[in-house]
């Protein structure tokens, strides 16, 4: 009996091995959150989305913020957030969760799972990113991007300077283009020794808690509250 037990247990720490070193990788594949966004399709059936509204998009950052829609009261929001999807994942699967909402505003956070792989960098980020917003322009020509910066962890801090480099690169980007802004969540994450700040995360070290969503609402409801206040006095 107690043989079997030992097998039992070498089995299963085996298969729990094998499923932590594929899952990540799986997860690299749009086609692994397919799941995800078809809840995200049957939520929106079942409660439609507002036309011309603000539909933020993007990882589990986004997925996670419960809040969303009391935070940005009265701005009329949209998770649409998934999984823990990679940059190129939300450009895949925008022709089903964004664009056929004809959103005036869209608002992205997306990039940190990209980079949790040695194999990926900065530029890859910024180029999936920027394909991202040319597929929303070629819709939506007069459609708002806000680009959130990538966060920083405790977790995943052994990659921070990447994930700082794919922000200065996104902030330089959004500059060519008024329909552009860039958001930086970051800076105000990290202390005064500029390392992650503790009391703003969940007990994984990577995703936010309550304190962390007050912190982006407190950087973010202002400036879509300004923007939103211009598209609705403009003919």
């Amino acid at each position: 009996m107690k043989r079997r037990i030992l097998i039992g247990a070498g089995v299963l720490v085996v298969l729990l091995g094998f499923a932590a070193f594929l899952l990540p990788r799986a997860a690299r594949h749009a086609w692994f959150w397919e799941w995800d966004v078809r809840r995200l399709e049957s939520r929106n059936r079942e409660h439609p989305p507002q036309t011309g509204g603000i539909v933020f998009t993007g990882s589990s950052s986004i997925r996670l913020w419960e809040t969303l829609e009391r935070d940005m009261a009265p701005l009329p929001v949209s998770n649409q957030g998934f999984g823990g999807a990679h940059a190129h994942h939300i450009t895949h699967y925008a022709p089903r969760i964004v664009l056929p909402f004809d959103p005036r505003i869209v608002v992205l956070f997306v990039g940190g799972n990209d980079l949790q792989f040695a194999d990926r960098t900065a530029e890859d980020v910024v180029t999936d990113i920027r394909a991202f917003a040319t597929l929303v322009h070629s819709a939506l020509p007069e459609t708002r991007v806000f680009v959130l910066s990538l966060k920083p962890s405790l977790l995943r801090f052994g990659r921070w300077p990447e994930l700082a480099e794919a922000n200065r690169r996104i902030a330089e980007w959004c500059t060519g283009d008024p329909r552009l802004e860039f958001v930086d969540v970051a800076t105000p994450m990290l202390d005064a020794d500029g390392k992650p700040r503790p009391e703003i995360y969940r007990f994984d070290r990577l995703h936010m808690n309550e304190a962390g969503y007050a912190l982006w609402t407190a950087l973010l409801r202002p400036r879509l509250q300004r923007a939103w206040s211009r598209l609705e006095t403009t003919p």
